[in-house]
């Protein structure tokens, strides 16, 4: 049975309290078992949010969609770093998440058996390709809704205080000769390099996955393959030397990192304390709704020596798929569906995904103004290769954790970087062979 089988896999979730980010709703969970809409309107709508970032955007248009229709829609936000045990806990409730989402194949495979296949849908039909469905042999179980970029942050006005420009950063070399200076004048100049790369639940996926898929992606693309079943780690000399050049050229001491949040990385970056920050085109809204404007920001590769740097580009794409519950009612199924059409069609709703979320691949997409995806749009026009999103190939959220700790570790000075090196390689193979 499909229950039995997210019952194992969530046992430790549901033996657990479960804590939410902004568990505000536009209903609220008790009334969500009345399917009825005001309107006369069947259905219902409760999505589990995987952005604790955009948790009052989605408040916002939910409140709006449910005015307007009359159907309850329910968003409730993961804490960050949590979304996985939270699924497993609500999806076995009476009132299940009618919309969740997964990060990718590998995240399918935990979660297929409660996809609706959406090939028939209107959502579907709204894609402006079909290399934005994530299939399950033929049946569409998900589909891509942002597709997103992340790169350094960089506050440009400092940077021009210190005597450099984003021009002036080219490579890796270049970039360690900034940071480094910087450094060296930091007292003079009244800022760090960079913001503290802090290691707590809310910032560590910065590092652990997305600073991570830059040895993934190079090695991939040296075999010319897209996934594999045991890493080499041919590049993680050149992960150490990127991560080396974040913590000791930064806003607090290595050892500090584990007690940082990603909230403080935020904060010094917009509080002037830091030049670069690593992030994505979804801190975008954040940081101007800080104050923060486009003539002082910029997003630049993040370069570790490795391939062609003079032609690289972003690290551009998505781990963001929508799935709709089969075990919902038909009902909620297709007032579900309908609810997310009307998110990727209406002035609305592609007005707020594309400012809040980034660049969505649907035929009515709004345009975007948000500047980090400009950027990226920008190096691509110039010829410049995105780096892919390769980390939805991660064997499993264990391995990423094993990563992270090492991370850690290493930074406080506990531990070594052959640890490192024993979690990315060793801890891929056997978590790989764990979950096939």
């Amino acid at each position: 049975m499909k229950r039995k089988k997210v019952l194992a896999l969530g046992l430790i979730a549901m033996m657990s309290a479960m804590t939410f980010a902004g568990c505000g709703s536009s209903a609220s969970k008790d009334g969500a078992g009345d399917s009825a809409s005001a309107d006369g309107a069947s259905g219902k709508v409760y999505y589990l949010n995987f952005k604790p970032e955009a948790d009052e955007a989605w408040q916002k248009i939910a409140k709006q969609y449910t005015e307007e229709t009359g159907v309850p829609v329910t968003v409730i936000t993961a804490a960050s770093g949590t979304y996985e045990e939270t699924l497993s806990s609500e999806i076995v409730k009476d009132e299940a998440p009618t919309l969740f989402q997964v990060n990718g194949p590998v995240g399918l495979a935990n979660w297929a058996d409660y996809c609706y296949d959406l090939k028939d849908s209107s959502l579907y039909n709204e894609l402006t390709s079909d290399s934005f469905a994530l299939y399950n042999d033929d049946a569409v179980a998900g589909i891509a809704y942002v597709i997103e970029s992340y790169g350094i942050i960089t506050n440009t006005k400092l940077l021009e205080e210190a005597g450099y420009t984003t021009d002036d950063i080219q490579s890796f070399d270049d970039l360690k000769k900034v940071a480094e200076d910087i450094t060296a004048r930091s007292s003079e100049l009244g800022f760090s390099a960079f913001t503290s790369a802090g290691m707590d639940g809310s910032s560590d996926w910065r590092f652990k996955t997305h600073l991570a898929n830059l040895p993934i992606y190079f090695e991939y693309q040296d075999k010319g393959i897209d996934s594999t079943d045991a890493i080499e780690g041919k590049y993680l000399d050149n992960y150490k030397a990127i991560w080396d050049l974040y913590i000791n050229n930064s806003t607090c001491k290595p050892a500090d990192l584990a007690g940082k949040t990603g909230d403080d990385a935020e904060n010094e970056f917009v509080e002037g304390k830091a030049v670069f920050f690593q992030n994505g085109s979804w801190e975008y809204a954040n940081l101007t709704d800080k104050g923060m404007t486009d003539d002082e920001l910029a997003m630049i590769p993040i370069y570790i020596g490795a391939g062609d740097e003079k032609n690289q580009g972003l690290c551009t794409g998505t781990e963001n798929f929508w799935c709709v519950n089969s075990e919902a009612s038909e009902e909620d199924i297709q007032a579900t569906i309908d609810f997310l059409t009307w998110m990727v069609t209406s002035e609305a709703g592609t007005k707020m995904l594309s400012e809040q979320i980034g660049v969505i691949p649907f035929k009515k997409a709004a345009d975007t103004t948000n500047l980090f995806v400009l950027n990226d749009r920008a190096y691509t026009e110039a010829g410049k290769t995105p780096v892919s999103w390769n980390f939805t190939t991660m064997p499993s959220e264990e391995w990423k954790n094993g990563v992270g700790s090492a991370l850690t570790a290493y930074a406080a000075g506990t531990g070594s970087w052959d640890d490192v090196v024993s979690a990315f390689v060793d801890g891929w193979a056997s978590e790989y062979a764990a979950s096939h």
